[in-house]
């Protein structure tokens, strides 16, 4: 069993939200991708900053959106309720803006040089590079999308 990355866009926070949380739990009809291999935190930023043609910068990273971070349950400070939003190993985070209309940006003649170079991020993990290569096609497809729309991009992790 490994770490899930599901990428997808969403008018704003409740609505993300409600697509993760929500009765139908499966997000079927969810404009999105599943990424396995690509944290937001470690592959995606590199990736972003391949995209941009510059250094990867250390200022702007992925919003926690849910479990709500202001409702952290530590009873006495130690471990996580059981049978809290906390408790599963999922979570839902925002992403900048500024990474989506960099995706948003790139063009068809660049994924190839940027699934190349996914391919040699030891954080990223693709099958093979027509893989690395589909998912950053699909990428960029799915944040252009959402930048025309005025939607933002979400990311859900799963342990």
């Amino acid at each position: 069993m490994g770490v899930s990355h599901e990428y997808f866009r969403a008018d704003d926070r409740g609505t993300a939200v409600e697509r993760v949380t929500g009765p139908d739990g499966d997000r079927l009809g969810v404009d999105g991708l599943d990424v396995g291999g690509m944290d937001p935190h470690l592959a995606l930023p590199r990736l972003i900053a391949f995209a941009a043609g510059i250094p990867p910068a250390r200022g702007e990273r992925p919003e926690l959106v849910w479990p709500d971070p202001d409702e952290v349950p530590y009873p006495d400070e130690t471990l996580v309720t059981s049978g809290t939003a906390w408790d599963d190993g999922t979570f839902l985070e925002e992403l900048p803006d500024a990474w989506r209309d960099t995706l948003a940006d790139v063009v068809e003649d660049a994924v190839p040089m940027l699934a190349l170079q996914a391919c040699d991020l030891d954080e990223a993990h693709f099958a093979d590079y027509l893989h690395a290569e589909d998912s950053i096609r699909t990428f960029v497809g799915l944040a252009h999308r959402a930048r025309t729309e005025g939607a933002h991009l979400y990311c859900l992790t799963s342990l």
